[in-house]
């Protein structure tokens, strides 16, 4: 029995050991497909037709689904191994068993690899796009031409008319990025080789004109009267100087434009005149005296318009001699004519229908109502609903004068004039009374009032 203990205890070692790697490819195992299921988490689709666009991740995790539902058979995964720990035989049976399977690394499915998505880049940039959509094939060649032309940008922004306002600025950075940005330069060319020949042809007729053309155009008399024939002489001897659009018209069109601004050589511009010389308009006008501007008497006039006066003041004169029968017939007619007072009416405020008669000092104009009666009821007149209950009063002082006084809350036009309420208005003889739509003549019995004058005078000393 001693013998065979070490047997015993060899054997229940080894099945121990066995156990235990059992256990820990087990453990490996759980472990491995725990790392699996984080790494791919199942992802729910639905069963609609239609389905919402996927974003990035769920691409990447479809893809990963696909490629491993082609793999026939289970996967195999690759266990982790801790550190210090080494695989025993064991394992290095199965794993050898089954090699003939597909192997996929664990770090690819749980760290796959990221599908970059396709970003599609413009052929141009921003700014060139803005900057090709203001300048046009037209503007470059007319830019390129006068360039070529006159050598300085200065004169080429004073010169070329464009198809739109440029600075100065605008045309330097243009001309610069012409020369030395390939894909503005590039994009210029392309377009301009499209431009039609009949459309090149006119944009080149415009180029300006260059120093050495218009010295040799100089040195055309101005004396003469050239021909076409001239110009186009000249164009046949100097063709290396004058530009290829240049025509015998045009060379005469520029040499009368260089002739009406004294630029010909045998031309010479005069001197600005000194002194008391006139250089302008103002200059003159400051100059003038004023004088010297009047002109000499007309006496045959003068005595025709002294005649003309005298006949006019004449007619003046018999008009205001005959304006009171004018007045008496035009009373006569409209019924306004002066009534026959007695010696107690001091006056009388005549309506269209009712003539009322002040014998008192103080009378109160307005509406008349059971609770409150009124001097002078103008609802009598006509329509006073507008006219309020005491609408106003009028007062005769002890100078003779007569006042009215406003006291409703419409105004009272006097004449054309409006007295508003609490003002108050003198009353002459003949004055004109509007209260709400109402007219009416305000008569004063002169013989009385002067009378009435007479007393308050004679009062006054005492």
């Amino acid at each position: 029995m001693q013998a065979g203990d070490p047997v015993v205890g060899v054997a229940g070692a080894q099945s121990r050991s066995e156990d235990e790697e059992s256990l820990g490819v087990k453990d490996g195992k759980r472990t491995a497909t725990q790392a699996f299921g984080s790494g791919v988490p199942k992802r729910r689709s639905s069963s609609r037709s239609i389905k919402r666009k996927k974003f990035d991740d769920e691409l990447v995790e479809s893809s990963l689904v696909k490629s491993s539902s082609r793999v026939k058979g289970p996967p195999v995964i690759e266990p982790i191994r801790f550190s210090g720990s080494e695989p025993s035989s064991s394992e290095k049976k199965k794993v050898t068993k089954s090699g003939t399977s597909l192997l996929l690394p664990l770090t690819m499915v749980v760290n796959p690899a990221p599908i970059t998505k396709r970003v599609k880049k413009s052929k141009q940039p921003l700014h060139i796009t803005k900057d090709l959509g203001r300048w046009k094939p037209t503007d470059d060649l007319l830019l390129i031409n006068a360039v070529l032309q006159t050598t300085d940008l200065a004169s080429v922004h004073l010169g070329v008319k464009f198809s739109c306002r440029f600075t100065l600025r605008e045309i330097k950075e243009r001309w610069y990025s012409l020369l030395y940005d390939p894909v503005i330069s590039k994009l210029a060319w392309q377009a301009m080789r499209q431009l039609h020949p009949e459309a090149i042809a006119a944009i080149q007729s415009k180029a300006l004109f260059s120093q050495a053309e218009e010295a040799l155009l100089a040195k055309v008399v101005s004396t003469s009267q050239p021909k076409l024939d001239v110009f186009q002489e000249l164009l046949s001897k100097q063709p290396a100087v004058f530009h290829q659009s240049r025509t015998p018209k045009s060379l005469l069109v520029h040499w009368q434009l260089l002739k009406q601004y004294y630029l010909l050589d045998d031309q010479s511009v005069q001197p600005l005149p000194k002194g008391d010389q006139v250089l302008n308009f103002s200059d003159a006008e400051q100059m003038v005296d004023d004088v010297k501007l009047k002109e000499s008497r007309d006496e045959v006039l003068e005595h025709e318009l002294m005649i003309s006066d005298r006949h006019q003041k004449r007619e003046i004169r018999q008009l205001e001699q005959e304006l009171p029968r004018w007045q008496v017939l035009v009373d006569s007619i409209t019924g306004m004519s002066m009534p026959d007072f007695d010696n107690q009416t001091l006056a009388a405020l005549r309506g269209r229908m009712v003539r009322y008669l002040m014998r008192s000092r103080e009378i109160t104009l307005g509406r008349a109502t059971k609770d409150k009666p009124i001097d002078v009821d103008l609802s009598l007149e006509g329509p006073a609903w507008k006219i309020s209950r005491k609408q106003g009063i009028i007062k005769l002082k002890n100078n003779g004068d007569f006042f009215i006084a406003n006291e409703g809350r419409r105004p009272i036009y006097i004449d054309g004039r409006p007295v508003l309420s609490g003002n108050k208005w003198k009353l002459n003889n003949n004055s004109v009374v509007e209260i709400a739509g109402l007219r009416f003549v305000f008569l004063i019995n002169l013989e009385l009032i002067s009378l009435i004058k007479a007393e308050a005078a004679k009062m006054a000393p005492q």
